[in-house]
């Protein structure tokens, strides 16, 4: 068991979708011997996505219910976590929800949204958890941003998306040099174009084709591709990698 046989929680956000890299990631991490706390908006779906992990994986994980941008829902959610499950020892930030408008046309609200769930439930749900793993020693946090914050813009997301997930590279280089003394890292991982919900039927076969061309592995990722970079950074061995974005891009983006 690689969390040293210390046994540790991972909660995992937006975790919730069947074919989403939320639920890949809990299963990697389940994997490497975190017992998993799922937070969605859709209960039902956090508690069959920690169903399916405590079956296939033998780890203890609960499902529960939260809005990521509500302060009060976090808490409960975290307090219930800890409840019931060993310490919190990472926290992957994946819930968030993406937009392709055009920033000519974007309204204020919809700007506004994109940032709050993207940003503003990354911060409340680590505010929530990392004075916890600091005063333990032992944290490993890692945020969902896109390469669509390092090229500007990519197939779904538009400049509100952009901005949201460029956003998540500041804060997490920014806590990594804060909560590093305390053995805690903070990392980003960045995917390209991966087979999740958000790009299924979105896509017709001419266009996928000439995008698959572009990429230099000749495909579009999976969210296992994505999963076993963040299960790879919440591991104790990997206490020296902080501050670091990972590209999970098949090529299609090299800088």
């Amino acid at each position: 068991m690689s969390t040293e046989h210390t046994p540790r929680t991972a909660v995992v956000t937006g975790a919730g979708s069947r074919r989403g890299i939320g639920r890949a990631t809990a299963h990697a991490l389940a994997a490497a011997g975190y017992h998993i706390a799922v937070l969605d908006l859709d209960k039902e779906a956090a508690e069959d996505t920690a169903r399916d992990v405590a079956v296939r994986h033998g780890v203890q994980a609960l499902g529960l219910a939260a809005d990521v941008t509500d302060a009060e829902a976090v808490d409960a959610a975290i307090t219930a976590a800890e409840a019931a499950l060993p310490p919190i020892g990472a926290l992957v930030n994946n819930a968030g929800i993406t937009s392709p408008t055009r920033f000519l046309d974007v309204t204020h609200e919809e700007w506004d949204r994109i940032l709050e769930v993207n940003v503003r439930g990354s911060f409340l749900v680590t505010h929530r958890v990392a004075p916890g793993m600091a005063e333990r020693g032992f944290g490993r946090v890692v945020f969902l941003s896109s390469v669509s914050a390092e090229r500007g813009g990519g197939v779904f997301g538009g400049v509100a998306y952009s901005a949201a997930k460029a956003a998540l590279l500041g804060f997490a280089r920014a806590l990594a040099r804060e909560l590093g003394p305390s053995g805690v890292t903070a990392n980003s991982v960045a995917p390209g174009l991966i087979d999740t919900d958000i790009t299924q039927g979105k896509l017709d076969e001419q266009r996928k084709a000439a995008m698959v061309a572009d990429v230099p592995v000749r495909r579009i990722g999976g969210v296992e591709d994505v999963a076993d970079v963040i299960a790879f950074l919440a591991r104790p061995e990997s206490g020296y990698l902080t501050g670091v974005t990972y590209d999970v891009n098949g090529g299609s983006h090299i800088h």
